[in-house]
């Protein structure tokens, strides 16, 4: 596939503690001055009620070779939410929106999220994600017994983010 973009030149909004825009940084400005920004992550699931997993590359900046959401990215400066989270469904697992997007919850900035705003959708797919290789080492179906006992035993081969993500979204009793 190689849909992966060049992360330094990414633009994304910079934002207050309130989600409010305030101005404009390459992707590697927003991280090395720790600006606040934003970013989805979406949990895909197939027919059989199980969750696609993608364990990131060994050449991201954050958390490489750790097992992480289905799909995840930055909003690009003047995207809105849901459109970041359609391109990163389409750029990371080759996956067009088959069925509508369902947003479950926000988590709000602050360091484990890497000073992301990061608002969690939902996706149901038939379809068999083709991950990007350079984005994506592995993938694989999991179901959610399966999740809960692998996080229990290794929870340091997941990045932080999914952790929470998993616990909050456990905890609201989602998981279909």
């Amino acid at each position: 596939m190689g849909l992966a973009r060049d992360v330094t030149e990414e633009v994304l909004d910079v934002v207050d503690a309130r989600d409010h825009v305030i101005g404009t940084a390459t992707r590697p400005t927003v991280h090395q001055e720790n600006y606040r920004h934003r970013a989805v992550h979406i949990l895909v699931f197939d027919r059989g009620r199980r969750i696609y997993l993608q364990k990131r590359s060994m050449t991201k900046d954050n958390s490489p070779g750790l097992w992480d959401t289905s799909a995840a990215g930055h909003v690009d400066s003047g995207e809105n939410y849901r459109a970041a989270a359609n391109r990163e469904l389409a750029e990371e697992l080759g996956l067009p929106l088959d069925s509508d997007l369902d947003e479950l919850f926000k988590l709000e900035a602050k360091p484990a999220t890497g000073l992301e705003f990061v608002v969690v959708y939902r996706h149901h797919t038939a379809l068999e994600p083709i991950p990007d290789p350079v984005e994506i080492t592995e993938g694989r179906w999991v179901d959610s017994d399966t999740l809960n006992r692998w996080l229990g035993e290794h929870p340091n081969e997941f990045t932080e983010t999914f952790r929470e993500i998993w616990s909050i979204y456990a905890s609201l009793h989602c998981a279909s």
